[in-house]
């Protein structure tokens, strides 16, 4: 007869025995995704979700273990990385154009007036020849997109059309595309690393801005800045993309696992980014930002030509039709 000590005994060794077992499956392989986002952004907890949704479609077979804040390598070299598979996953954006032109459609001025407008080009024929392009040439496999919040311009008078801008000096990134468009709107356009933004704008040496919700508000920009002019000049997404190397590796059952984690990802991050959005305007009228109702149609009609005279002949038919639309 067993004693209780020896009965003790075999059940814990069966129970590490199993545990053991589990930890076998579970590791069975394990996919490293690093990005630029922090712990609090949508994309960051949007990547999370991916992980927690394929690991529960394959049984807890495939792991993703999710490195934000750059701490796998900036964007580029994420890229890189993948290209030679030592990396599986990243988010990246209009970066990509640096393989495939087409990408840089993810993010043209003007091109997309709403929301639905840029899912419409997003999900549709356009979005499919942009995937199919940055799986050809840059070798990465977009699986899914999120949204990111348009750019508006803050500044201490409101500027509600074109001629509002008269005069105004206002930090723009060091990217001719954009640089080239204020000046045709009628700013003075000054291209300034964003670390420098915040200061400059204290010292008068420039009156304005353009950027997301979530950098006005995280940067303070509050501070020195009396209006957001929602002039909502760039609407844009970013993929959550698989190297072609790690795609390869994944059995037919397991590439549709991952897609449809994706697609999961994908809503989940829409329903955070809506409610970040709302939250960021009450919070930066909280702190005293007035919010500035602009008329789009005349900005968009004066950039026009700036931005098709910017844009590669590759994609130019795109955009003029885009602007048609």
């Amino acid at each position: 007869m067993l004693t209780i000590q020896t009965t003790k005994k075999l059940i814990l060794a069966g129970a590490a025995a199993i545990l053991m077992s589990n930890s076998a499956i579970a590791a069975e392989m394990t996919l490293k995704l690093g990005h630029l986002a922090n712990e609090q952004n949508a994309w960051h907890k949007a990547a999370v979700k991916f992980g927690e949704e394929l690991s529960t479609l394959t049984d807890g077979r495939i792991e993703v273990q999710v490195f934000p804040n750059e701490t796998l390598g900036k964007e580029i070299d994420l890229i890189n990385g993948m290209q030679l598979g030592a990396v599986d996953m990243t988010i990246t954006g209009e970066s990509l154009q640096n393989w495939a032109p087409k990408a840089a459609l993810l993010a043209v001025p003007y091109a997309y007036k709403t929301l639905e407008d840029m899912d419409a080009v997003a999900s549709g024929e356009i979005g499919d020849q942009i995937e199919q392009q940055i799986i050809e040439k840059a070798r990465i496999r977009p699986i899914a997109y999120f949204a990111r919040g348009p750019r508006n311009l803050t500044s201490n008078r409101a500027i509600k059309s074109p001629d509002d801008l008269d005069g105004l000096k206002m930090r723009v990134p060091n990217v001719p595309l954009f640089v080239d468009v204020w000046k045709s709107l009628g700013a003075q356009p000054t291209p300034m690393a964003f670390s420098e933004v915040f200061t400059s704008l204290q010292a008068g040496t420039i009156d304005a801005q353009e950027n997301p919700l979530a950098l006005i508000e995280s940067a303070s920009f509050d501070e020195v800045q009396k209006f957001v002019n929602k002039t909502e000049h760039v609407r844009s997404w970013i993929y959550l993309t698989i190297s072609e190397i790690t795609w390869a590796k994944l059995s037919d059952a397991d590439k549709d696992a991952v897609m449809e984690a994706a697609k999961r990802a994908q809503a989940y991050e829409r329903d955070l980014f809506a409610a970040d959005e709302e939250r960021l305007t009450e919070e930066l009228q909280s702190k005293g930002m007035t919010f500035v109702e602009i008329d789009k149609e005349a900005f968009a009609s004066k950039a026009k030509d700036a931005v098709l005279a910017n844009v590669s002949d590759e994609i130019r038919p795109i955009v003029e039709d885009l602007f048609a639309n």
